[in-house]
Order: C-alpha cells, then structure tokens, then sequence
C-alpha cells in the first residue's frame, strides 16, 4: 500500500548547498533535463534522448562532479517531472537507484497567462525549475505532486479502467448505430441483443423499403465492433465476479468480498472503492475529499463572495461511483437517509385508507 504524503509540500527540509535539484522536461521525441546545482552559479541543462534514463543519469553524476569542484558536497539529488503520458516508470527507475523523485501535476504549475506567450523546453524547464524549488521550500501554491504508485497497484487498476474505457467504446458505437437509423425513420434497435444480427437483417424504413446497400454495411461493421466490445467486456466482468469466490482472499479481496455483502453495493463499486480509495494512504479527510474532487471551490475576492461548487478535480472514475452509491444507498437503505440539520429521517408511512 502506498504511503501517506501529503502533496502540498515537501517532509524534509531543504539545504539547496548540499542539494542537487534536477528537472526533466519530458516529450516523444526528445528529454531536457536542466538542474541548479550547488556552488555553480548558472543553472546547466542537456538534451537527452526519449526515454534515456542512462542519460539522465549521466547528467546528474556530472553536476555532481561540478558541485564538488566548486567545494560542495552532494549529499541529496532530487528529482521532478509533470505527470503525462510517460506515467511513473521513470519516477521508479530514478528510485530504484537511490534517486528522491516527485511527480508534479501539470495543473498545478502556474504559467503566465498572456494571450501568447513564449513556450520552449528551456522556458519549461525553468517554470518546473521554479516550481519545484518552492515546493521543496516549503512554499505554499507552487505545485502539487501525486503520489507514486508501485508496479502491483498500478497494475490492480489496470481492469477497472479498461472496463471503463471498453463501456464509453461500446456507448459510441451504440450511439452512431442509433444515429444512422435515425436517418430513415427507425428507431428501437437493440444492439445489445444476442440476436441484434437478425434483426438488423429485418429492418425496413419508413416507407417500407430495405435499407441502403452501403448504410447496412457500415450498420454490420459497427455491430461486429460492438459485439467485439461486449465479448471483451464481459471477460473483465467475468474476472471480476470471480473474487467474491475466492475461498482464501489477499487483504485487498478481503475488503472487496466485505463490501459487496453490503445491500446496494456491487461487486463493481467495491472493486473500484477498495483499488482506486482503500488501496491508498491518505493524510487526512481533506487529502481523501481532493483526490475525489468534492472539495469546495469558493470565490472571495474583493465585494465578490460565493460558493462555484465542488471542484472536481479529483479522481473522475470514484467521483461518478461515489454519486451512484449515495443514490443507491438512499434507494435500499432508506433508513440511513439524513437530513441537512444530520438527523435520522425515515419514510414517511402510508396513509390508512
């Protein structure tokens, strides 16, 4: 499981003599790495290669050499990056190597709010520069940083996200089938259907004609993609149901197996809660209500003062099934239902008569 941390600021104290700062500004085709580096007045950057961790590391022994020359001791290398499509692989591959690595939300990395404004890697390299070193101070809003997962926990997420992505696919192809129908009138189509294929075959338009040569071909197309979807779908949820059975259950399929017995509750809310919430750490009920993205969002400035709602910035997958659960909670455990004063309100009884 991982460890609590707190995102807003850095639990060890920063000595920026004896601290070698790196950052890596990451992209497909190219790595820049810039650094600040004790004793040494400029601040020294390298183009490395795409995923060139040897490089990098290459890089940080040089800066190294620099700081001992310049009669500073290097006894703490950190390293930060934004969070992107390169994922945690790199902040583990630094780590396995005795190397602190953080990972920065993009979002929470100020930039200058011009219409246009100049952008390269050596300017983001000194805005992540900038944004790191404040974290590291200590400094309150500079950025935030994300926690890094193991290779395990990653992995635990992994079919709950893909089922994810494989329901919004099959919803589009759903619609677009329901789209093109739409086109001549009908309506009512079931792709869903084990014999969807059939009924494809019989339908007529409005006036009683076959559909279009070349309308039913992409139709017959968008139903195999559609039966491809379910197939893969249905093995995920196989897999998934699978759990409740298990007879001697790991810790995580323990919590899963406990909240699946609960009325209202499914095996699916329970895999995503006990994954993506109970697997990790959190420092208080503020760090849990910002990873969900139900914090508030106040806006005071000035005469202007008013609530804009819940932030959402949080997890999207637990928002939606925590919206779900409450409604589901309400509809199979009534008696639980609260009142905004907090007290107990029942269904009211029917009327005699």
């Amino acid at each position: 499981m991982s460890e609590a941390f707190d995102p807003r600021k850095s639990a060890t104290a920063f000595d920026q003599a004896s601290t070698l700062v790196v950052v890596l500004e990451l992209s497909g085709k190219s790595w820049r790495a810039g650094a600040i580096v004790p004793g040494v007045s400029r601040r020294p950057s390298r183009q490395l290669g795409p995923r060139d961790i040897g490089g990098a590391l290459g890089a940080i022994d040089r800066w190294k050499n620099e700081a001992g020359k310049a009669g500073h001791d290097v006894r703490r290398v950190v390293v930060g990056y934004e969070a992107g499509l390169d994922g945690f692989w790199i902040a583990r591959a630094l780590g396995e190597r005795g190397i602190e690595v953080y990972v920065m939300h993009p979002a929470s990395v100020s930039v200058e709010r011009r219409g246009r404004r100049a952008k390269t890697d050596r300017i983001d390299v000194d805005i992540l520069l900038r944004a790191l070193l404040g974290w590291l101070r200590g400094e309150p809003r500079h950025c935030t940083m994300a926690p890094i997962p193991s290779e395990v926990e990653e992995d635990m997420r992994e079919p709950g996200r893909q089922r994810e992505a494989l329901t919004g696919a099959r919803l589009k192809v759903e619609n677009q089938m329901r789209s093109l129908l739409a086109r001549f009138g009908i309506a009512g189509f079931r792709p869903r259907l084990k014999k969807a294929a059939e009924h494809l075959d019989k339908l007529r338009r409005f006036d009683g004609k076959p559909l279009p040569s070349n309308t039913k071909a992409s139709l017959e197309r968008l139903l195999a993609q559609h039966r491809l979807l379910s197939e893969q779908l249905k093995e995920i949820e196989t897999a998934r149901e699978r759990v409740v059975t298990i007879v001697d259950p790991d810790r995580f399929q323990r919590m899963i197996q406990a909240l699946a017995a609960l009325v209202g509750v499914g095996v699916e809310t329970a895999t995503t809660l006990v994954h993506e919430v109970f697997s990790r750490r959190f420092r208080d009920r503020r760090a849990l209500a910002g990873f969900v993205g139900i914090t508030g969002t106040p806006y005071d400035s000035g005469a202007s003062k008013r609530e804009q709602g819940v932030s959402k910035n949080g997890n999207p997958r637990v928002r939606r099934i925590l919206t779900q659960l409450m409604w589901r909670w309400l509809i199979f455990q009534p008696l639980e239902a609260r009142s905004p004063s907090g007290s107990s309100r029942a269904p009211k009884a029917p009327r005699a008569g």
